[in-house]
């Protein structure tokens, strides 16, 4: 039995948040006649990441790259398109007060540092730039979590990450009291004048990391149901194309940046291959996945 209708337009249930690279598409600028698209999602699109893996609230959307592996593992009906949808330098997102400063990144061995979720992709781009670029034992870090994986089959690894305690203080209150010695934020803490960033200079450190590497950072990529490229590869080449068309509208990437928001297999191939291998070494992923396993056979080729 078919999944979506042989012919014609396909209605996908999708959680994309408001970004500048969606903003064409969910304005309804760019015409795609095979797909009448549900824009169900919450405004923040990775509270929609857990239902999504969970339940199949949603049959398209953004989905963080590290949820996304995981799904793999526990053989959610999902597949990738190699689109993304976030991108961005990870070396700001890593923050402590202001008097522990100057901090090498290598003192946090045998510190305790926090996080919302250990399997959050923001996370798994930290530990691996404090591993490759700062020579961090991550075996030597505890971490300090609030959230539940957004897989309900995975279990963080116990050696490594502690639990906050229910009705205890939130993450930012921690990082302001002093409780842990580093932490991956919200948004807002950023910004707070008592915080800096780990890494000195994230900026030109990030800028660093691209020029070495070639690429950025992904963090969230496209996905739908597993069965639409089988039944339906002809949408599935219109999604393709038209989140493609809705970053072109944006202007992205603007002249002179690395491109943070790759589409296509070989333009996405630098960033996963990082992001897979840190994922299995970080234990929260079961294999290293080859790149070319993230995808199928439709999806694969989509612009090659």
């Amino acid at each position: 039995m078919s999944t979506f209708p042989a012919t014609g337009p396909v209605t996908l249930r999708t959680n994309l948040a408001d970004s500048p690279s969606a903003k064409a598409l969910k304005a309804g600028e760019i015409a795609t006649p095979l797909v009448n698209w549900d824009f169900a999602g919450p405004v923040t699109a990775n509270q929609g990441f857990k239902p999504m893996v969970r339940e199949g609230k949603f049959t398209a959307g953004e989905l963080a790259i590290v949820t996304y592996m995981q799904a793999l593992d526990y053989g959610k009906p999902l597949v990738l398109l190699p689109a993304t949808m976030v991108g961005r330098f990870q070396h700001q997102f890593f923050v402590c007060r202001k008097e522990r400063s100057p901090m090498d990144p290598k003192t946090l061995e045998g510190k305790k540092v926090a996080v919302r979720s250990y399997t959050q992709t923001t996370g798994v781009w930290v530990r691996g730039i404090l591993q490759d670029e700062y020579g961090v034992d991550l075996n030597k870090l505890k971490w300090l979590c609030w959230d539940d994986p957004h897989l309900a089959e995975y279990t963080d690894p116990p050696e490594l990450v502690e639990r906050a305690q229910p009705g205890g203080k939130d993450l930012n209150t921690m990082a302001l009291d002093g409780d842990v010695d580093a932490v991956i934020p919200a948004a807002d803490l950023l910004k707070n004048p008592e915080m800096r960033t780990v890494v000195e200079n994230p900026d030109a450190a990030g800028a660093a990391w691209g020029a070495k590497y070639g690429c950025g950072h992904i963090n969230h990529m496209f996905a739908v149901h597993k069965d639409l490229p089988k039944e339906r590869p002809d949408v599935v080449k219109q999604i393709f194309d038209a989140l493609k068309e809705s970053k072109a509208r944006a202007g992205l990437p603007k002249a002179g940046e690395i491109d943070q928001l790759p589409m296509g297999l070989e333009a996405c191939r630098k960033s996963l291959e990082l992001v897979t291998r840190y994922a299995y070494e970080q234990k929260i992923v079961k294999k290293l996945y080859k790149v070319e396993e993230l995808f199928d056979d439709v999806t694969i080729k989509l612009g090659a």
